[in-house]
């Protein structure tokens, strides 16, 4: 029998892949069109809007288990009777792949990073993304961590501490033998320039770190409303001059900092680009992290034969009003 129509049960939940929800989040149903021969859905913005990320310098892991529960009906609108619901179960992260990666790329399955690099501050400890369940140590130096898969999404994405002053990453496949990544660390002495971390969501759904290390300028933009007032007193028909006719109102401003990476090699360049197109981006300043948008909104790839050496500018809006307005 020829397929006419499905059903879709789609759960998007937290905890333990069997600690399904008793009702789904979703229900579908969706008719063939006639000149095909499948049904196509789209669940990937269902499920992003059930993913909330929050970032306060505590790196969590924002998974979602998805079971997708689909019955299929035949042309006389019966369930067919082999195999049937169909359950598919994933594991949900808020990233993207490019357009260059095809139709629902997997992403990396280990370390979620791109670049094979990172620049840390001297004596300051960091943070390094990977995926338990396609990671069997991390060895830091000399150093392992046996990384362990509890099937909660709560360390789906473990974030493994890097010593201060460490100098290589090193991630291994599940048989703590098969070298997946390396990632060399540089760790930088700033004398004069105070160093800024920015931490945004990259495209793997990971919390990812990059340092600021050179010049800082900031701006605050502000913006107003003006209107004209009377100002002659009544009573004697004149007026203060201490008093002005035009006044302002409406009163407020956004800051803005321009931040310089400080020289770094061309293997960033994928680090510079999926902080560019992220929309998660907060900045570590004066112990508090605060959310911003980068304002820069076109990026030229630098490179060592065209440009020597290079360092970044970017421009970036912290994203709230200065005068708190939040009712």
């Amino acid at each position: 029998m020829a397929l006419k129509r499905i059903e879709l049960d789609l759960y998007i939940y937290d905890g333990l892949i069997g600690d399904i929800p008793l009702e789904p989040q979703y229900q579908i149903k969706k008719q063939r069109i006639d000149t095909h021969n499948n049904i196509t859905l789209e669940i990937g913005e269902l499920i992003r809007d059930y993913i909330s990320v929050y970032f306060n310098d505590d790196y969590i892991s924002y998974t979602k288990w998805i079971r997708a529960v689909v019955t299929y009906f035949d042309s006389s609108d019966h369930p067919f009777t082999f195999d049937n619901p169909k359950v598919f179960e994933y594991i949900a992260f808020d990233g993207y792949g490019f357009f260059e990666d095809g139709t629902n790329p997997e992403l990396q399955r280990h370390a979620l990073i791109s670049s094979n690099n990172i620049y840390i501050p001297e004596n300051t400890a960091g943070k390094f993304p990977i995926f338990a369940e396609g990671v069997g140590k991390v060895t830091i130096d000399s150093t392992d961590t046996e990384i362990t898969d509890s099937g909660n999404t709560n360390q789906k994405i473990q974030y493994i501490s890097i010593p201060a002053n460490s100098n290589e990453i090193k991630v291994y496949d599940t048989d703590d033998t098969t070298l997946l990544k390396t990632v060399s660390i540089t760790n930088v002495c700033e004398p004069k320039f105070t160093p800024y971390k920015i931490t945004f969501l990259n495209k793997y759904g990971a919390f990812e770190d990059l340092y600021m290390f050179k010049k800082t300028t900031e701006q605050l933009n502000v913006n107003s409303d003006l209107y004209k007032r009377n100002t002659i007193a009544n009573s004697t028909a004149t007026y203060n001059t201490s008093e002005g006719q035009r006044s302002r109102y409406n009163v407020n401003g956004v800051t803005n900092i321009k931040l310089n990476t400080g020289f770094i090699i061309e293997n960033m360049n994928t680090t510079i680009e999926e902080l560019f197109l992220s929309e998660n981006v907060w900045i570590r300043y004066e112990n508090k992290t605060l959310p911003i948008l980068p304002k820069s909104q076109s990026l030229d790839f630098k490179t060592s034969l065209n440009d020597k050496l290079i360092n970044y500018t970017i421009d970036f809006e912290f994203a709230f009003d200065k005068i708190n307005n939040v009712r």
